[in-house]
Protein backbone atom coordinates (compact mmCIF):
# COMPACT_ATOMS: atom_id res chain seq x y z
CA UNK A 1 0.00 0.00 0.00
CA UNK A 2 1.34 3.44 -0.96
CA UNK A 3 0.34 6.12 1.52
CA UNK A 4 -0.15 9.61 0.10
CA UNK A 5 -0.89 12.63 2.26
CA UNK A 6 -2.54 15.70 0.80
CA UNK A 7 -2.25 18.97 2.72
CA UNK A 8 -4.41 21.95 1.84
CA UNK A 9 -2.69 25.30 2.30
CA UNK A 10 -5.89 27.26 2.84
CA UNK A 11 -8.02 27.77 5.92
CA UNK A 12 -11.09 28.94 4.00
CA UNK A 13 -14.09 26.58 4.17
CA UNK A 14 -14.86 27.01 0.47
CA UNK A 15 -11.20 26.82 -0.58
CA UNK A 16 -10.67 25.69 -4.15
CA UNK A 17 -7.47 23.92 -3.09
CA UNK A 18 -9.20 22.04 -0.29
CA UNK A 19 -11.81 21.02 -2.86
CA UNK A 20 -9.03 19.90 -5.19
CA UNK A 21 -7.44 17.87 -2.39
CA UNK A 22 -10.76 16.24 -1.54
CA UNK A 23 -11.30 15.39 -5.22
CA UNK A 24 -7.85 13.80 -5.31
CA UNK A 25 -8.79 11.52 -2.41
CA UNK A 26 -11.90 10.18 -4.15
CA UNK A 27 -11.60 7.10 -6.32
CA UNK A 28 -7.87 6.54 -6.00
CA UNK A 29 -6.69 3.32 -7.63
CA UNK A 30 -6.21 0.13 -5.63
CA UNK A 31 -2.95 0.10 -3.74
CA UNK A 32 -3.09 3.81 -2.86
CA UNK A 33 -4.27 5.16 0.46
CA UNK A 34 -4.94 8.91 0.32
CA UNK A 35 -5.22 10.85 3.57
CA UNK A 36 -6.07 14.56 3.79
CA UNK A 37 -4.97 17.23 6.23
CA UNK A 38 -5.57 20.91 6.81
CA UNK A 39 -3.74 23.59 8.75
CA UNK A 40 -6.51 24.30 11.24
CA UNK A 41 -5.28 24.69 14.80
CA UNK A 42 -1.65 25.44 13.93
CA UNK A 43 -0.62 28.67 15.67
CA UNK A 44 1.71 31.28 14.24
CA UNK A 45 5.28 30.16 14.75
CA UNK A 46 6.82 31.79 17.79
CA UNK A 47 10.14 30.60 19.18
CA UNK A 48 9.06 31.70 22.65
CA UNK A 49 5.90 29.58 22.40
CA UNK A 50 8.02 26.62 21.33
CA UNK A 51 10.50 27.16 24.17
CA UNK A 52 7.75 27.48 26.77
CA UNK A 53 5.36 24.75 25.66
CA UNK A 54 7.12 22.64 23.06
CA UNK A 55 5.55 21.66 19.77
CA UNK A 56 1.77 22.31 19.69
CA UNK A 57 -0.46 19.25 19.40
CA UNK A 58 -1.85 20.26 15.97
CA UNK A 59 1.73 20.43 14.65
CA UNK A 60 2.63 17.07 16.18
CA UNK A 61 -0.43 15.45 14.59
CA UNK A 62 0.42 16.87 11.15
CA UNK A 63 4.07 15.93 11.55
CA UNK A 64 3.14 12.31 12.33
CA UNK A 65 0.94 12.21 9.23
CA UNK A 66 3.83 13.43 7.09
CA UNK A 67 6.22 10.89 8.62
CA UNK A 68 3.74 8.06 8.02
CA UNK A 69 3.25 9.03 4.37
CA UNK A 70 5.24 7.64 1.47
CA UNK A 71 4.63 10.90 -0.38
CA UNK A 72 3.09 14.31 0.31
CA UNK A 73 1.14 16.58 -2.04
CA UNK A 74 1.03 20.25 -1.07
CA UNK A 75 -2.21 21.70 -2.46
CA UNK A 76 -1.07 25.30 -2.54
CA UNK A 77 -3.11 28.40 -3.18
CA UNK A 78 -1.34 31.45 -4.55
CA UNK A 79 -1.60 34.66 -2.55
CA UNK A 80 -0.02 37.81 -3.98
CA UNK A 81 2.03 35.74 -6.43
CA UNK A 82 3.60 33.58 -3.73
CA UNK A 83 3.16 31.05 -0.91
CA UNK A 84 0.24 31.56 1.49
CA UNK A 85 1.57 32.67 4.87
CA UNK A 86 -0.42 30.06 6.79
CA UNK A 87 1.06 27.28 4.66
CA UNK A 88 4.65 28.47 5.02
CA UNK A 89 4.01 28.86 8.76
CA UNK A 90 2.91 25.21 9.01
CA UNK A 91 6.02 24.02 7.18
CA UNK A 92 8.15 26.17 9.49
CA UNK A 93 6.52 24.45 12.49
CA UNK A 94 7.08 21.01 10.90
CA UNK A 95 10.79 21.81 10.74
CA UNK A 96 10.96 22.31 14.51
CA UNK A 97 12.97 21.24 16.33
CA UNK A 98 15.59 21.40 13.61
CA UNK A 99 16.71 17.88 14.54
CA UNK A 100 13.37 16.67 13.07
CA UNK A 101 14.01 18.07 9.58
CA UNK A 102 15.67 14.88 8.36
CA UNK A 103 12.93 12.68 9.82
CA UNK A 104 10.10 14.75 8.33
CA UNK A 105 11.49 15.99 5.02
CA UNK A 106 14.84 14.54 3.97
CA UNK A 107 14.42 12.25 0.98
CA UNK A 108 10.62 12.10 1.34
CA UNK A 109 8.81 12.60 -1.98
CA UNK A 110 6.83 15.84 -2.06
CA UNK A 111 5.01 17.42 -4.97
CA UNK A 112 2.97 20.54 -5.62
CA UNK A 113 -0.53 21.01 -6.98
CA UNK A 114 -2.88 23.94 -7.01
CA UNK A 115 -5.72 25.86 -8.53
CA UNK A 116 -6.57 29.53 -8.59
CA UNK A 117 -9.14 31.81 -10.22
CA UNK A 118 -6.40 33.44 -12.32
CA UNK A 119 -5.08 32.39 -15.71
CA UNK A 120 -1.87 30.74 -14.53
CA UNK A 121 -3.05 28.31 -11.89
CA UNK A 122 -0.56 28.51 -9.07
CA UNK A 123 2.71 28.65 -11.01
CA UNK A 124 4.25 31.45 -8.94
CA UNK A 125 3.31 29.84 -5.64
CA UNK A 126 4.67 26.51 -6.80
CA UNK A 127 7.90 28.16 -7.93
CA UNK A 128 8.22 29.90 -4.56
CA UNK A 129 8.03 26.51 -2.81
CA UNK A 130 11.07 25.16 -4.67
CA UNK A 131 13.81 26.77 -2.52
CA UNK A 132 11.89 25.96 0.68
CA UNK A 133 11.61 22.27 -0.17
CA UNK A 134 15.22 22.20 -1.40
CA UNK A 135 16.44 23.74 1.86
CA UNK A 136 14.57 21.12 3.89
CA UNK A 137 16.01 18.28 1.82
CA UNK A 138 12.67 17.05 0.51
CA UNK A 139 12.74 15.03 -2.69
CA UNK A 140 10.60 17.29 -4.85
CA UNK A 141 8.99 15.30 -7.64
CA UNK A 142 8.48 17.24 -10.82
CA UNK A 143 7.41 14.46 -13.16
CA UNK A 144 4.20 16.37 -13.71
CA UNK A 145 2.94 19.69 -12.41
CA UNK A 146 -0.68 20.34 -11.68
CA UNK A 147 -1.75 23.96 -12.01
CA UNK A 148 -5.40 24.47 -12.78
CA UNK A 149 -6.45 28.00 -13.82
CA UNK A 150 -9.93 29.51 -13.61
CA UNK A 151 -10.82 27.62 -10.44
CA UNK A 152 -14.10 29.49 -10.14
CA UNK A 153 -15.34 27.58 -13.22
CA UNK A 154 -14.09 24.14 -12.14
CA UNK A 155 -16.08 23.63 -8.93
CA UNK A 156 -19.80 23.48 -8.18
CA UNK A 157 -21.59 25.41 -5.43
CA UNK A 158 -20.72 22.68 -2.87
CA UNK A 159 -17.01 22.91 -3.67
CA UNK A 160 -16.82 19.67 -5.64
CA UNK A 161 -14.68 19.44 -8.75
CA UNK A 162 -17.17 19.34 -11.63
CA UNK A 163 -14.87 19.73 -14.62
CA UNK A 164 -14.17 16.28 -16.15
CA UNK A 165 -10.93 17.29 -17.88
CA UNK A 166 -9.58 18.76 -14.63
CA UNK A 167 -10.66 15.62 -12.76
CA UNK A 168 -8.86 13.40 -15.28
CA UNK A 169 -5.68 15.50 -15.01
CA UNK A 170 -5.86 15.32 -11.23
CA UNK A 171 -6.34 11.55 -11.20
CA UNK A 172 -3.40 11.04 -13.58
CA UNK A 173 -1.25 13.36 -11.46
CA UNK A 174 -2.05 11.52 -8.21
CA UNK A 175 -1.42 8.11 -9.80
CA UNK A 176 1.90 9.18 -11.31
CA UNK A 177 3.05 10.66 -8.00
CA UNK A 178 1.94 7.57 -6.06
CA UNK A 179 3.87 5.38 -8.52
CA UNK A 180 6.93 7.55 -7.94
CA UNK A 181 6.53 7.41 -4.15
CA UNK A 182 6.14 3.65 -4.29
CA UNK A 183 9.31 3.30 -6.37
CA UNK A 184 11.19 5.61 -3.97
CA UNK A 185 10.03 3.52 -1.01
CA UNK A 186 11.34 0.33 -2.66
CA UNK A 187 14.86 1.75 -2.92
Amino acid sequence: MTRILGISGSLRKASFNTGLMRAAAVGVPDGIEFETATLHGIPLYDGDLEAEGGIPEAVTVLKQKVIAADGVILFTPEYNNSIPGVFKNAIDWLSRPSADIARVFRGRPFTLAGTSPGNFGTILSQNAWLPVMHTLGAELWSGKRLMLPKADTLFDAEGKLKDEAAHDRLAAFVKAFADHAKAAKAV
